[in-house]
């Protein structure tokens, strides 16, 4: 018998399968195909060289106002798809964790199929692989969200998108959620008439306020037609060449026709082919897998991590779930994962990224400066022809801590990274001030509206300005 057994993996089933084994357990990674989960092979891998595709198409439109002569950017998908796969294996080839899993001597079980309990301590596949473990960790991750309407079945996912052998004339997305805007932004790049539908009053609904309006007025300025509070839908339905929806709001029904419709509604915990009755592990009521603060399910023996959970459902979240359920697994409940600092962002057109509280949360609990600068008032934008967007920054008038960096422009996931740092650290905003940021750079736009904040403060006396930006004629 096995000491643990882990059933995916993806960030958290590789994480967790590795850190089982440097604590001494004897260890098996059953993955249902490839090494790297949807991370690696369908996720961030994939959509990020298809984002990135779609920043060099932008590049090379804005050459001209360098003084650099070309042509036209023609897209060739085909080739560009190729270009993905060469990403993935390429990345799969250099995984340093895979290196690690292999010198710890995990038994990786690739192209297993779907695993399913036996009984609360065996598992199957569909290869016919049998094992038994002392523990089992549960991190086979999730899946695009369903909906129960007549002709869903003509609709595609995100996962369908990417691999699609030509660029749809027209789109129609279903789900204006960081998926679905992240869809529209790259196929509207790629040429597509692209459509994208919200059922609440703002796209983003989980980001800040003013992320939202800004990334909605772009996303309309680059020819998306966004339509929120659209109403609700009744069906698809197949047309000669198109897939049709048709939806009602107060009474009226409404259509829209586009080559394909992707629905990216939410997501659902992978548990359907588990045989979870049989484990005991009980599942919460939004379908994710129910677990405690150590990670551990309704099974004492069973863990779980990653998006299976039903938490932040992101790849370095995911990563610090495993090593947090593998330690507990081995060694007792002894590690939560406590308070995190969770920077979250998105490679659109633009940009946007976050950390910490949107300023709605912040005023909930805490008197606050809010403090703003513009991209089209710094000089790295400026320079760059990338001048659209913002950062704002939240702080504790009482701390002076910074509680939340909102960004929405080029860059704007790199520069909540540095962020993150100074929240993770409880650094106060004129600490950040002080620190010499290099000129011109997008992270020396944080110092210029940390210094801004600090100013609000009426801090002047505990910090000397590194402002050159504002120096600049």
């Amino acid at each position: 018998m096995l000491d643990v057994i882990v059933i995916g993996a993806g960030p958290a089933g590789v994480l967790a399968a590795l850190r089982a084994a440097d604590l001494g357990a004897k260890t098996a990674l059953v993955s249902r195909d490839e090494f790297g989960g949807m991370a690696a092979n369908d996720g961030p891998v994939p959509v990020r060289t298809l984002a990135h595709a779609a920043r060099l198409i932008r590049d090379a439109r804005q050459l001209g106002q360098y003084g650099i002569t070309v042509s036209e950017p023609v897209l060739d998908y085909p080739r560009l798809l190729a270009r993905v796969r060469e990403v993935v294996n390429d990345v799969r080839a250099h995984s340093a964790l895979r290196g690690q899993i292999d010198s710890v001597g995990v038994n990786v079980c690739e192209h297993a199929g779907y695993a399913r309990f036996a009984d609360p301590h065996t598992i199957e596949t569909e290869s016919g692989l049998r094992l038994q473990g002392e523990k089992i960790i549960l991190c086979t991750g999730g899946a695009s969200r369903r909906l129960s309407v007549p002709g869903f079945e003509l609709t595609a996912t995100h996962s369908d998108a990417w691999s699609l052998s030509s660029v749809p004339p027209s789109m129609l997305v279903i789900g204006a959620g960081a998926t679905g805007v992240q869809v529209a932004s790259i196929f509207n790049a790629f040429g597509s008439r692209v459509e994208l539908f919200q059922a609440g009053s703002r796209i983003l609904s989980s980001e800040d306020e003013d992320v939202s309006a800004a990334v909605t007025v772009a996303l309309r300025q680059s020819g998306i037609m966004v339509r929120e509070n659209f109403g609700t839908i009744e069906s698809f339905e197949e047309t000669s060449s198109d897939v049709r929806m048709v939806f009602s709001k107060g009474g009226a029904r409404h259509s829209s026709e586009a080559t394909l419709a992707v629905v990216a509604v939410g997501w659902v915990a992978n548990t359907a082919e588990l045989n979870l009755t049989v484990s005991g592990v009980e599942i919460d009521p939004r379908g994710f897998v129910r677990v405690d603060d150590f990670l551990r399910t309704s099974a004492p023996h069973i863990f779980a991590a990653g998006d299976i959970t039903g938490r932040l459902m992101l790849v370095p979240q995911a990563l610090q779930a495993g090593f947090v359920a593998a330690t507990n697994a081995v060694q007792g409940a002894t590690t939560t994962l406590g308070d995190q600092v969770n920077p979250i962002g998105s490679f659109t057109d633009p940009e946007y990224a976050q950390v910490g509280l949107t300023e709605k949360k912040a005023r909930e609990t805490h008197e606050v400066v809010i403090a703003n600068v513009r991209f089209d008032s710094t000089t790295r934008t400026i320079i760059d022809g990338r001048n659209v967007g913002f950062c704002k920054l939240i702080v504790d008038r009482a701390t002076h801590t910074i509680l939340g960096c909102h960004v929405v422009g080029e860059r704007a996931v790199e520069i909540t990274q540095v962020a993150a740092i100074a929240i993770a650290a409880d650094m106060p905003v004129d600490d950040l001030a002080r620190v010499p940021l290099s000129f011109p750079t997008y992270a020396g736009i944080l110092g210029r509206v940390a210094a801004s904040a600090a100013r609000q403060l009426n801090l002047k006396g505990r910090w000397q300005a590194q402002e050159p930006e504002e120096l600049t004629p």
